[in-house]
């Protein structure tokens, strides 16, 4: 059995502070409902999916996209072939206003091959949508992504930013699933992937694979689902899986990458990948050792480290800002640098 994530009325939410505290720092997903009703784009969508594509047409700049094609067959669901070794869809280069028109006229064709065009750069490829069409509770420098196609089935994959994510045309189904399950989530390649993340190869299975899959079904029915109409948008932390359905005959989303909590240029990303060269070979015990010292100074489990000296005496354990961001950073380039 699933659950739905907690909602909210998009129309509650009264500023940047309010959704600070009410939405980003429970770090759980959350439903907007109606957050961007309102946006000119989610109205072309509501007469028509071709008044939303010639919505997005005048917007267009020529600049070209990578189309996925794949065979009806295949039910919009992209994805490895059995072997893990090679993809079961084509990719394409193409303009984006071709992919677009290409889309609109095989909607009604039930041979045709379904198309998928995602993670586009609007700045880049659409210059006055996002001023048109924007997020209130962001910062102006968020920038956004726009998706457009058939149906589709996204496999389940986590981001390394947070994501507010806003339907505009169509229907969306995001399936969720919560950090902490990682290890029962069997997780594909990292570096042979269909759009950069990894997947969960046991939630992209079908259900009742039970044999290929055990440690999964015991999580499969822990899963939040979230159905988004045109105007919602879904807040999703960082690592959180989700497996994205797209169900109408044509929908388009809009999405937001962006650190909530970030204190600088670093993304916490970074410092996992280096962890996997420094640490994660080394022997059972060291690695024990190593785990502890995070769980001190990093994870700060038993609070912080220095709480028994006075604030003045922290020095680079002291507050990030203004200056141990930089203080740390710096001693941290040295030292990549051998000084």
């Amino acid at each position: 059995m699933s659950f739905p994530p907690t909602e909210i009325a998009g129309c509650d939410l009264s500023g940047c502070a309010d959704f600070r505290e009410r939405v980003l720092e429970p770090g759980r997903p959350v439903v907007l409902r109606g957050l961007v009703a309102d946006w000119p784009a989610v109205q072309a969508g509501r007469a028509s999916p071709r008044d939303l594509a010639l919505y997005l047409t005048t917007f267009d700049v020529g600049l070209r996209v990578e189309a996925f094609l794949g065979d009806r067959s295949i039910a919009g669901k992209y994805y490895y072939t059995p072997d893990l070794k090679g993809f079961n869809f084509e990719r394409r280069q193409m303009k984006f206003l071709e992919a677009l028109a290409l889309m609109i006229e095989t909607l009604e064709q039930p041979r045709a091959r379904t198309m998928y065009v995602g993670s586009v750069p609007v700045a880049e490829c659409m210059p006055g949508f996002a001023a048109a069409n924007r997020v209130a509770l962001l910062p102006s420098s968020v920038p956004a992504r726009i998706w457009i196609g058939h149906p589709a089935d996204v496999s389940s994959h986590y981001d390394t930013f947070d994501n507010l994510a806003c339907v505009i045309g169509g229907h969306r189904r995001f399936t969720l699933y919560a950090p902490e399950h990682i290890g029962k989530l069997y997780m594909g390649p990292i570096d042979h992937t269909m759009a950069g993340p990894p997947v969960s190869l046991a939630a992209s299975a079908a259900a009742g694979r039970a044999g290929r899959f055990p440690l999964f079904e015991s999580i499969r029915d822990q899963a939040l689902v979230a159905e988004l109409e045109p105007g919602d948008a879904l807040y999703l932390p960082k690592l959180w899986w989700h497996q994205v359905e797209s169900t109408a005959p044509f929908n388009v989303m809009v999405n937001h990458w962006w650190d909530a909590f970030s204190a600088g240029p670093d993304a916490p990303y970074t410092s996992l990948l280096y962890a996997m060269i420094t640490i994660a070979e080394r022997p059972s015990a060291e690695r024990q050792a190593w785990k502890e010292f995070f769980d001190h100074f990093v994870f700060r489990t038993r609070g912080h480290p220095l709480a028994h000296l006075p604030p003045e005496q922290h020095g680079l354990l002291g507050p990030l800002q203004p200056d141990n961001y930089g203080r740390i950073r710096a001693r941290i380039m040295r030292m990549l640098r051998g000084g």
